[in-house]
């Protein structure tokens, strides 16, 4: 699929790809979406919690505007739908289902009538997971596992992906890797993907990106001094001690706990850019030009040229899941609507 062209021209500021990420990933605040959790029960034993926000567009039979009662029973959220489709979220590193970009799109689909679940990854609920493992770039088990519950649970016709920095790799690699595709999944929109893990490292790790490389670390250091807690063998201070850079943390840990030999087996064996060739899902990747954590190797143009479900959009500006829009109203949230829409 040859590229496509973006239309994303954002006012002076916002075209300095450093405001558009700070601004997006601090300043910005989304307001007047309910969310409630669910509590997704995993087959090894650990959970991942779901937060569902639900379409307020109204469908034959019911009165213009009206949103159905939710109840809670144990663990579970029923409603009486408005709609058949749902798209599932999925944060990037170090992110929640509350992060603005997760917020802003769960509200932006609602409007049109899209029913909205939020991952929050392993661990990433406010409540340290059970297992000494967490979440990582290439965990599409878990994916998996959410896909299936939706399926087997709610019902819903169509299931559309939107998946953001870390959460855009791993459904990308959940679409190309050889799994059985359910067929009520319909299309994915992924947003400032580091499609190559190690070129995204190997960025994040310049003198550019010194905050947010510092700011990462600080946050994944602070879990593991949580989960220390619960595996005080597994993981001595002096471990914790000699992580330095991002890398350092997924030698000592992401490679530990998740089976791979070291940070570059990680990055190699969970970098979507391979899978890319086998998607047969229609899907829309979106990354900035001047987006500070991707390398040359996180824009995969000949990719997209080779297969025709592989749709990249490379616009100038945008930051790092920083596509400012007027009204609050961001541009890879109009995008993903419009595309989803198209497909479906």
């Amino acid at each position: 699929m040859p590229l496509l062209s973006s239309s994303y021209q954002p006012s002076l500021i916002f075209k300095n790809g450093h405001v558009s990420t700070i601004y997006s990933g601090l300043i910005r605040r989304v307001r007047g979406l309910v969310q409630q959790r669910e509590r997704l029960e995993l087959p090894d034993g650990d959970f991942m919690d779901l937060d569902w926000s639900f379409s307020k567009v109204s469908e034959p039979g019911f009165p213009k505007g009206s949103v159905d009662t939710i109840f809670n029973r144990g663990n579970h959220a029923t409603e009486k739908r408005l709609t058949d489709r749902v798209v599932v979220l999925l944060h990037g590193l170090e992110g929640n289902g509350q992060r603005p970009y997760i917020t802003g799109s769960a509200m932006a689909f609602n409007r049109e009538g899209f029913d909205a679940c939020a991952v929050n990854f392993r661990g990433c609920s406010g409540e340290t997971n059970r297992h000494f493992r967490s979440y990582h770039s290439g965990a599409t088990e878990d994916l998996e596992a959410v896909i299936t519950h939706i399926i087997t649970t709610r019902k819903y016709r169509e299931i559309y992906i939107n998946g953001f920095s870390l959460g855009g790799n791993m459904a990308l690699k959940y679409l190309g890797e050889g799994n059985h595709i359910p067929e009520e999944v319909k299309g994915l929109v992924a947003v400032s993907v580091p499609c190559s893990l190690y070129s995204s490292l190997v960025e994040l790790l310049k003198p550019k990106n010194f905050l947010y490389a510092k700011r990462f670390k600080k946050h994944l250091v602070a879990k593991l001094r949580d989960k220390q807690k619960l595996f005080p063998g597994l993981i001595p201070d002096s471990d914790i001690f000699r992580i330095k850079t991002l890398k350092d943390f997924d030698d000592i840990y992401t490679s530990r706990a998740h089976g791979f030999e070291d940070a570059m087996d990680y990055y190699q064996k969970c970098s979507c850019l391979q899978f890319l060739p086998h998607i047969r899902v229609p899907c829309l990747i979106v990354n900035a030009g001047n987006d500070s954590f991707l390398g040359p190797e996180c824009y995969p143009i000949a990719e997209a040229r080779s297969n025709e479900k592989v749709h990249l959009e490379i616009p100038p500006y945008g930051g790092h899941v920083g596509f400012y829009g007027s009204g609050n109203f961001y541009y890879n949230e109009k995008r993903a609507i419009n595309f989803l829409k198209e497909v479906s």
